[in-house]
């Protein structure tokens, strides 16, 4: 089999490519009628001049000159209203396949699993969705068309040039096979080379999106010497996958050249002799095939240079279809529409691994009443935050069953599973938009009225309404103009104002300050009155009020009561938690 690296061209990519050509066949069929006119209009041009020397100003013959310059002038006009049609459309096609490719893109990536994310770069993701998009809009306004031009072009000019003077075109088309071998084996070296290119384009997206985002991180640690250096490093690696593609040009277009000239030199040499001495070929023969050499030999250098162009958005493409192809969505069966939930939770000896023979979860049977407040707590890597993950259906379960009122949760819609249940997390990601924007996801069933009086419910209104702007004030990128406390309140009033039918609170006060804690506190009591919740922290002053403790260990539950039952067993793993948790606040 051969290897789709070293292959010049995929036909079987370009061909699933060219499927979402489908719906613009008008477009796609106006460009073609474009070229054809290129290439007609272009090649009758050196017959025209051809005619008027031989038939008028060789013999001096005037009369009827001017129909050949008007003649001249409207297929050049013509040609130049191809060429900019052609252009255009070629590009309206283009971008109109691209947008339809990256749409689905974007909503396959967004049913991907949390798997696929923990294992997958950002920066790759981001070059495929954007930096590769482009190169596959190239192929329609750059590559496929030009090239179908160029080849058209090059037969209607060579037939031209046979029906003149065969003789003269033998030469011509001697060294074509030169040429066009050259071609070949210079495609192949280029494939590799923008294979290469598109690797080192990836790696230095995924560098500079991580450290940009860890900048922070790299200047607390004085980490610039060594991070300047990795990234001249990756730098130089994609300086020279480029210089490559350079190389490979400046060897093969002098190459081209030099044949062209060759051909031309020796048509004008050999055409010369003829015209003065057998009288085989004519002077408008001659002028005509010193315009044809470079019409015939040019577009083959344009077809490689513009191959170069196919070729990088083959690889493009080859790459955004393997995302397309990756099969990681959760999946999504199922077909009751959770409109809301009484709360009941049931898990049933559930077992679970991120890493394959390395369970999290060892058989965790757990029940939640409805309406029932229970808190989870346990050392870093117990479990807790993994029993969230897998009541979301972020992840699947390896075994046992989860079930809401009685059934699994995975004969629900996901959409419909997610809507019942708000989280807010110990990690506020807010997104470079306003207040409002944030806290309603722009969820158009959420108004502004009902956001301010929910601010107002949590007691955050005052502090949001002293921003520049309020509740339209413009918190930047993942919320930079904002403390970590307010941010935190943001996403706690975010779940709020869905009115989730349960409520999960992980490490969700773990960063805000004692006042911001105390409002959390606050809202926390109304917002899980009649309601499902589900606390995980690590602070157990949060956790005392709530109807049941979990205690888990190492993937296992190994207690479970109310802090004052909790308290009265003797060596109990959350009596020794919580007695450290209080020695050391009695010491501060």
């Amino acid at each position: 089999m051969t290897n789709n690296k070293t292959k010049a061209f995929d036909l079987t990519l370009f061909k699933r490519l060219l499927q979402y050509i489908k719906p613009y066949r008008a477009i796609f069929l106006g460009s073609l009628i474009c070229v054809v006119g290129l290439a007609v209009f272009g090649a009758f041009r050196p017959k025209v001049l051809q005619v008027a020397i031989d038939e008028h100003i060789k013999p001096q013959e005037y009369d009827g000159f001017m129909f050949y310059i008007v003649a001249m002038l409207i297929l050049l006009v013509l040609e130049v209203i191809s060429q900019l049609l052609f252009i255009y459309l070629a590009s309206v096609l283009g971008q109109s396949v691209v947008k339809d490719i990256r749409v689905k893109l974007y909503n396959h990536v967004l049913k991907f699993r949390m798997k696929y994310y923990d294992k997958s770069s950002v920066g790759v993701l981001i070059t495929r969705t954007v930096t590769d998009m482009e190169r596959i809009a190239d192929i329609f306004g750059q590559g496929l068309f030009m090239i179908f031009s160029d080849v058209l072009k090059m037969v209607v000019v060579g037939c031209m040039m046979f029906y003149m003077n065969w003789k003269l075109s033998l030469i011509a088309f001697v060294t074509m096979p030169i040429v066009l071998f050259a071609t070949k084996v210079f495609q192949k070296y280029m494939k590799r080379a923008f294979e290469e290119v598109r690797n080192e384009v990836s790696n230095l997206n995924s560098f500079v999106q991580e450290r940009v985002t860890g900048m922070k991180i790299l200047q607390l640690f004085t980490r610039e010497a060594t991070e300047y250096r990795k990234f001249k490093e990756i730098n130089e690696r994609h300086k020279k996958g480029w210089l490559k593609t350079v190389w490979y040009n400046s060897v093969f277009f002098p190459i081209a050249e030099l044949l062209s000239s060759i051909t031309l030199g020796t048509i004008i040499w050999v055409g010369g002799i003829s015209v003065v001495f057998s009288g085989t070929a004519s002077e408008g023969d001659l002028f005509a095939f010193i315009m044809f050499v470079p019409m015939l030999f040019r577009p083959l250098n344009q077809i490689a240079n513009k191959f170069n162009t196919l070729q990088m958005g083959m690889v493009a493409a080859d790459r955004v279809f393997k995302v397309l192809d990756t099969t990681s969505q959760i999946d999504d069966t199922g077909t009751a529409l959770a409109t809301h939930f009484k709360g009941d939770i049931e898990l049933k000896q559930v077992r679970f691994s991120y890493v394959e023979d390395e369970e999290v979860l060892k058989g965790v049977d757990l029940k939640v009443k409805a309406g029932e407040t229970i808190a989870i707590v346990g050392a870093t890597g117990a479990g807790k935050s993994t029993i969230i993950n897998l009541l979301n259906r972020f992840y699947d379960i390896s075994s046992g069953t989860i079930c809401i009122d009685g059934r699994n949760i995975k004969d629900f819609t996901l959409h419909s599973l997610r809507s019942q249940i708000a989280v807010v997390l110990q990690d506020v990601f807010l997104f470079a938009d306003t207040i409002l924007n944030n806290i309603t996801l722009k969820n158009p069933n959420i108004s502004e009225a009902e956001v301010i009086e929910a601010a107002k419910a949590i007691g955050i209104h005052d502090f949001i309404s002293s921003l520049p702007n309020g509740y339209h004030y413009n918190v930047k990128e993942r919320g930079a103009m904002l403390s970590s406390g307010q941010r935190q309140l943001i996403s706690f009033l975010r779940a709020y104002v869905t009115n989730p039918s349960i409520l999960i609170l992980d490490e969700a006060t773990s960063s805000v300050d004692s006042y911001s804690e105390q409002l959390i506190q606050d809202a926390t009591d109304k917002i899980t009155e009649g309601r499902t919740s589900i606390v995980i922290a690590h602070r157990l002053a949060t956790v005392q009020q709530a109807d049941q403790i979990i205690v888990m260990d190492a993937g296992e539950i190994v207690e479970k009561g109310t802090h004052s039952e909790l308290l009265k067993v003797d060596n109990g793993y959350y009596r020794n938690l919580y007695e450290v948790q209080f020695l050391k606040a009695e010491a501060v």
